[in-house]
């Protein structure tokens, strides 16, 4: 077989499986956004939940301190 031809075979199969791999490193970094968005929402939605006008609200309404954080939550 001639050896160009021998290369050629051989840079192609390297590409595939390259291309392989890449497909697989990007649906793990797929999964890993996925897995951060869902932890993100939540703790989105815990941090506002309980501020709303429908659910009672244990913080200060004046003064320096419990204004912002409920320490009993």
């Amino acid at each position: 077989m001639d050896a160009s031809v021998s290369n050629a075979v051989s840079t192609s199969l390297y590409m595939n499986q390259a291309q392989t791999a890449q497909q697989a490193q990007m649906q793990v970094f797929r999964e890993a956004l996925d897995n951060q968005e869902q932890q993100v929402s939540a703790l989105m939605e815990s941090a506002t939940a309980g501020t709303g006008s429908d659910q009672g609200s244990n913080l200060a309404s004046e003064g320096n301190l419990g204004t912002q954080v409920n320490t009993y939550a």
